[in-house]
């Protein structure tokens, strides 16, 4: 057998597998906060990998617990059996969870996580006697991953046009951007409150006994940094709360520090009743995802089982696997110890100065911010929307910058390791890059 020696066999994802494979540029290494290029060198990681390095790269205290624990149990079924890792970083999560949402179901990613969370949802409806509410309201512009349901409740275009199947029963709420009145806001934006009432509409057009949940991101990130105005997300729980709906918090970008609270409920003093995670839960250093549910939930869901049956039919092979368990452990003693949830908010000020200074800057028609989330938005060239943010984003790599973008915005969320000087580094390289898009 000849050694693998071209980039044909990898379909990469959510990628231009042409372009790419023409000019590729490649990782072979991380430490702390940066990426080595295969060129040589340094590329500083402003995104956190892909949202996820919360903790910055190749932590020694991660490595070693899944070294270990590779030599000891490299794999254990849960189906009916259990190892103790799991059920210790379960207890861990459960501590830093909001008030009454304690129980854990753990799953391999995001997406896994909302399709879970949906499932419960259904469960507890029907095993309440409710089971004729069967729909979900997502929002428009949502990501809530790439399952099935994930994509029948999010509201990119682009992740479910292709697919002309999708669940029954899913409407959607009115996204939440609103540049005309909101651009360049820093932090929450003053208006749109008033954009949850768009749930009553929907709760009058198809009735409340037929909604199961509603699921919203307390902040959009794949579709460009949308922050919820104020008051929006308090209204949504107050609709949800007055109907019967559960509400779910798609957190799987904003848990473990990214808006300076372990989760995005606790910034925003908002409890849902479900909470979907993932990436900053290994620190992205074993896929892992979670699903945190209201105690009566589960409660409810379990005891209406017959006694000695299965109580909820759903699962993966890899559900609390015990190398993911460890480095989840791992992780959150790390987020502890070293108070990086709270450093969102001791440096929030600090990266808003930052990326509020693009104000006014060649083609930046917005920016906006929470925690150590940014947001810069280009105007699109004309007839060739997403073309500018991604020569941004080739040329950011190429001069040793790792940014996200997503069509024209250009997103960031930085390890919370970061200091001031990485932050100063961060805009010095971007505002280059800028002053060189066209």
């Amino acid at each position: 057998m000849s050694e693998p020696n071209d980039l044909s066999a990898f379909w990469m994802p959510f990628t231009d597998n042409r372009g790419f494979k023409d000019h590729p540029r490649m990782f072979v290494g991380a430490e702390g906060m940066h990426y080595t290029a295969a060129a040589g060198h340094k590329v500083l990681d402003a995104t956190g990998g892909l949202w996820c390095v919360n903790a910055g790269h190749a932590r020694p205290e991660i490595v070693e617990a899944i070294r270990k624990t590779a030599g000891e149990m490299d794999f254990a079924p849960t189906f009916q059996l259990g190892h103790p890792l799991a059920f210790e970083a379960a207890s861990r999560l459960a501590l830093i969870m909001p008030e009454g949402l304690d129980r854990i179901f753990f799953v391999n990613s995001g997406s896994e996580s909302v399709d879970t969370a949906l499932k419960i949802a259904l469960a507890y409806q029907k095993a309440r006697g409710q089971g004729g509410r069967y729909r979900f309201i997502g929002r428009e512009r949502a990501y809530h991953g790439v399952g099935f349901g994930g994509i029948s409740v999010g509201g990119i275009v682009g992740n479910r046009r292709p697919y002309t199947t999708l669940l029954p029963g899913v409407d959607h709420l009115r996204h939440t951007h609103d540049p005309a009145r909101n651009a360049f806001s820093r932090g929450q934006p003053l208006h749109g409150a008033e954009l949850a009432e768009d749930l009553e509409r929907l709760i009058a057009l198809h009735g409340a006994e037929t909604i199961a949940a509603v699921i919203v991101e307390p902040v959009s990130g794949s579709t460009g940094v949308l922050v919820p105005p104020v008051g929006y997300l308090k209204r949504l729980r107050e609709i949800c709360d007055t109907h019967g709906l559960l509400l779910i918090f798609d957190e799987v970008i904003t848990a473990f520090g990214r808006v300076g609270k372990a989760t995005a409920s606790e910034r925003f003093g908002i409890t849902p009743d479900i909470i979907t995670m993932a990436k900053g839960l290994t620190n992205a250093s074993v896929p892992m995802g979670a699903v945190a549910v209201r105690r009566e939930i589960y409660d409810t869901i379990v005891n209406s089982a017959a006694p000695g049956t299965i109580d909820l039919f759903h699962g993966y092979t890899y559900s609390g696997h015990p190398l993911a368990s460890a480095a989840a452990i791992a992780t959150l003693g790390i987020y502890e110890r070293e108070g990086l949830f709270e450093k969102a908010i001791e440096l929030e000020d600090y990266w808003a100065d930052a990326v509020h200074s693009f104000k006014g800057a060649r083609n930046v028609i917005d920016c906006r911010n929470i925690g150590l989330i940014g947001g810069i938005e280009l105007e699109p060239r004309p007839g060739a929307p997403g073309r500018r943010a991604m020569e941004a984003f080739h040329r950011a790599f190429d001069s040793g910058l790792l940014i996200r973008v997503t069509g024209d915005i250009i997103a960031l969320s930085p390890p919370l390791i970061l200091q001031k000087a990485h932050i100063d580094e961060i805009f010095g390289k971007l505002a280059e890059v800028l002053a060189k898009v066209e």
